[in-house]
């Protein structure tokens, strides 16, 4: 499957299940603040509630807003925030730097990340020309946030993005996606 056919589907299964009342009012108590622009929850907890989700390129007010893969996890923001102190980013960028494998890998995530906001563009009918060719986390070249990484990792699963994977490896003592460890009430 093409990069672009990948993208399409993915985007597809996203824009299907559009987020609720519920998941905004979830994730705004995750965040503490109001979800801008969020479309969708591309990835939940075993007890259903929002990891991450999946906003518009283009935010009320017409502010450009490349990372579209956003994550709101409260457990998994806390895990990845631990490597992320620990020095786990600077790893990784020696690793991109040694290792030719890893920086295709992490470059076809970058198109990937590309070609799955244009279409979420397209459904949106947002712009992108302000953010054209800027994805998320330091992609394609560097390991700049290792939360959008692992955002990216969860909303398009494992193996979309290589550094997201390691990283989510790097934290399944504290955080996975399979293991309900959520801390923010999930009122109805």
């Amino acid at each position: 499957m093409t990069i672009s056919e990948q993208a399409k589907t993915l985007a597809k299964k996203v824009l299907d299940q559009p987020a609720t009342e519920h998941d905004i009012a979830v994730v705004e108590r995750q965040l503490g603040r109001y979800p801008r622009g969020m479309v969708a929850v591309g990835a939940r907890c075993v007890c259903g509630r929002p990891l991450a989700v999946v906003t518009r390129p283009l935010l009320p007010g017409g502010v450009p807003f490349p990372t579209t893969c956003y994550l709101t996890g409260p457990e998994a923001v806390k895990a990845i925030s631990h490597i992320e102190a620990e020095g786990k980013m600077k790893e990784y960028n020696d690793l991109l730097a040694e290792d030719d494998d890893l920086k295709a890998a992490y470059e076809r995530a970058h198109e990937l990340y590309l070609a799955f906001r244009h279409e979420i563009a397209v459904a949106m009918e947002d712009s992108e020309e302000h953010i054209e060719g800027t994805s998320a986390g330091g992609m394609p070249v560097r390991v700049k946030c290792l939360h959008a990484l692992l955002a990216q990792t969860l909303v398009m699963g494992e193996g979309a993005n290589p550094i997201g994977d390691m990283a989510l490896e790097a934290i399944r003592h504290e955080f996975d996606p399979n293991v309900c460890r959520c801390t923010v009430a999930n009122e109805d």
